[in-house]
């Protein structure tokens, strides 16, 4: 069964599609009020091309109401954050059916063996001791046979310190992703799922990164990350040290843009967080707490010439002071 799609105004600017995710995302949270509600009417009557924007948006709820009930529940609650760019791009095409909506979001994270949620972070001791810290909407499967020790990062991201093996016949450790094969040599690593790419960063030892459709592999040792596809092997670089700090709760900024800054708080944020485009600009540096992403805006509230927009404690916009 398809969708009913419908045609849409090309020309509608992003911000407006922007907003009108934004509003979906809002209602379908639980905590609009009353009042919200006659903000949402007031600025679909704002223009010709707002109203379109909203009709997109509600093109794609109607889309995810055809998929088996808890899944689309389930898909809707993780679009804020990261997932709220999926929405947009469901907006901005015509979707053939409700199986697409899931491009990003594909059953197999639904059914992995471990999950984490938008704001949820984990750690978990797997059969050999290996340590398995998951960040926030994570999937992972976890098979241990008598040959090896296989993980399989099906979305997010993990830091792995493994264990030696106890099996009286050592097993290999392997991380595999849709990208490749990854065989740490006794080390502390993380390893990151994009959206085009699996990048891994090894702060002890060394990791053998073999993608699935090249014959070449590569070594990535301590103090180096590497970014890799099914085909190719990107250059080793220097980690990034904010890849060792999130596992303990903590987000690292370096003359960081406040654009980007909100963009990786937005991943562990419960809700909608933006930046106003004219404060994205600004330059940050410093250590924010993840956990506490309230706590984090607070500290950006102190140190740069912006406010904390807040229409809910759902709804959050780093604007100009």
């Amino acid at each position: 069964m398809t969708a009913a799609i419908r045609i849409p105004t090309p020309d509608i600017e992003q911000s407006i599609l922007d907003d009108a995710a934004d509003w979906l995302v809002l209602l379908q949270s639980g905590e609009a009020s009353d009042h919200d509600r006659a903000r949402l009417a007031h600025w679909r009557e704002r223009s010709p091309a707002h109203e379109a924007a909203w009709q997109r948006a509600e093109g794609v709820l109607e889309t995810f109401q055809q998929v088996p009930p808890k899944l689309g529940r389930d898909t809707l609650a993780r679009l804020p954050s990261p997932g709220r760019r999926e929405l947009l791009a469901l907006m901005a095409l015509a979707v053939p059916s409700a199986w697409l909506a899931w491009r990003h979001t594909p059953w197999q994270e639904w059914t992995a063996d471990l999950r984490t949620a938008t704001g949820e972070q984990k750690t978990i001791t797997l059969a050999d001791g290996t340590r398995l810290v998951l960040n926030i909407a994570t999937a992972v499967d976890v098979a241990f046979t008598a040959s090896e020790r296989r993980i399989a990062l099906v979305a997010g991201e993990i830091f792995i310190t493994t264990a030696q093996d106890p099996s009286p016949t050592p097993r290999p450790f392997i991380v595999r992703t849709d990208h490749g094969n990854l065989r740490p040599l006794g080390t502390r690593f993380n390893v990151r799922r994009l959206d085009d790419s699996t990048r891994v960063a090894v702060f002890e030892g060394a990791v053998e990164v073999r993608p699935i459709d090249a014959s070449q592999a590569a070594i990535v040792r301590v103090g180096e990350q590497m970014a890799f596809t099914a085909s190719a092997l990107q250059a080793a670089q220097p980690a990034d040290a904010s890849a060792a700090l999130w596992e303990r709760g903590m987000l690292l900024a370096q003359d960081m843009s406040l654009g980007d800054l909100v963009t990786e708080l937005s991943r562990y944020h419960r809700g909608v967080l933006r930046c106003d485009p004219a404060v994205a600009g600004l330059t940050v540096s410093g250590s924010f707490p993840v956990a506490d992403t309230h706590a984090s805006l607070a500290l950006l509230e102190k140190s740069l010439p912006v406010r904390i927009g807040r229409a809910t404690s759902y709804w959050i916009t780093v604007q100009a002071h």
